[in-house]
């Protein structure tokens, strides 16, 4: 047991599952806009983009799985698109509970860098119709940003255990020689 997670991150197969999960988030995000009309604010936005940098950074170990640098940046930069993604979901949440929504901030557009405007470049992907404070759809008690905190934290929890993998497999490799 203990030997097959200290090779995951190796495996092409692990890879290509996170990769999945992510970009199936993107369509089911796509379909939540077009196939149900629920018009997406700028933190949904910001969050359908941390779920696109999970499922992007996930194709680098993906094509290269047995590299340790690829490993490394693959599980990186997962870990950071899903800690920053958590962060922006609970920001969401926290503005959609306030009692005093007044108070709370939201962008009425996405602040891209000026270099990479993806909502003017993507504006059906990437833009920001909807209201931060709406809640238009719920399952089980729970808003989109609510349930996207579990993913985000799913995903996080997931991302260390890789990297406590990669570390043990590097340290194991290492004590070998």
């Amino acid at each position: 047991m203990l030997a097959t997670l200290k090779q995951l991150p190796s495996q092409r197969a692990a890879w290509a599952v996170l990769a999945a999960s992510a970009w199936l988030l993107v369509a089911a995000a796509l379909y939540f806009q077009y196939g149900m009309g629920l018009e997406p604010c700028v933190k949904c936005i910001y969050q359908r983009v941390a779920i696109m940098a999970i499922g992007t950074v996930a194709l680098l170990p993906l094509v290269a799985p047995r590299s340790r640098i690829a490993q490394w940046l693959g599980t990186l930069g997962w870990l950071i698109a899903a800690v920053k993604g958590y962060l922006i979901a609970a920001e969401h949440v926290a503005l959609q509970n306030s009692t005093n929504a007044f108070f709370m901030v939201c962008d009425t557009f996405p602040n891209f860098p000026s270099f990479m405007p993806l909502h003017e470049w993507f504006p059906s992907v990437f833009g920001a119709p909807g209201l931060c404070g709406d809640i238009d759809w719920q399952f089980a008690g729970l808003s989109m940003p609510g349930w996207m905190q579990i993913i985000f934290a799913a995903y996080s929890v997931t991302a260390i255990l890789a990297a406590l993998a990669l570390i043990w497999a590097t340290l194991s490799r290492t004590t070998a020689k």
